[in-house]
C-alpha cells in the first residue's frame, strides 16, 4: 500500500465515524516524518477517542497495520497515530481552533479535503 492509499484508507476511517472536515496534508517534501498527515476533527473528547480506536481497529482488520506510536487518545483532546508514512492528527475542535495545524504545513498546494467516494 503506497503512502497516499494509506492515507485514503484512514480517511475512510474516519469518516465511518463521522469525523468532521478531513483533510490530507503533503508534507513529504517539508519534514522526513512522514509523507503526509491526515487531521480530522471530533465533536466532543468521546467522539475523537471513538475515531482515533476506529482508525486503529479497522487499519488493523483491512491491512493489517498497527500504528507505531499512540498518544492522546485517552485524553481525547488531540489523538495521534504514528503509522509511518502518515501520521494522523485528530481533534477536538477547540484544540483544532487553537493549534492549526495545517497553516503550519500548508504552502497553498498541499492540502486536499478529503471527500468520501
Amino acid at each position: 500500500m503506497t503512502s497516499i492509499e494509506l492515507a485514503n484508507t484512514v480517511c475512510k476511517a474516519l469518516s465511518e465515524k463521522k469525523a468532521q472536515d478531513i483533510v490530507i496534508v503533503d508534507v513529504g517534501g517539508k519534514t522526513v516524518v512522514c509523507d503526509y498527515f491526515v487531521i480530522a476533527s471530533g465533536r466532543s473528547t468521546t467522539q475523537v477517542r471513538a475515531l482515533a480506536d476506529n482508525v486503529d481497529e479497522r487499519l488493523s482488520q483491512w491491512s493489517g497495520l498497527e500504528p507505531e506510536r499512540k498518544e492522546g487518545v485517552r485524553e481525547g483532546r488531540w489523538a495521534v497515530l504514528d503509522y509511518g508514512a502518515v501520521v494522523v492528527h485528530i481533534f477536538n475542535d477547540e484544540s483544532r481552533d487553537f493549534y492549526r495545524l495545517e497553516r503550519l504545513w500548508e504552502n497553498g498546494e498541499n492540502i486536499t479535503k478529503y471527500v468520501e467516494e
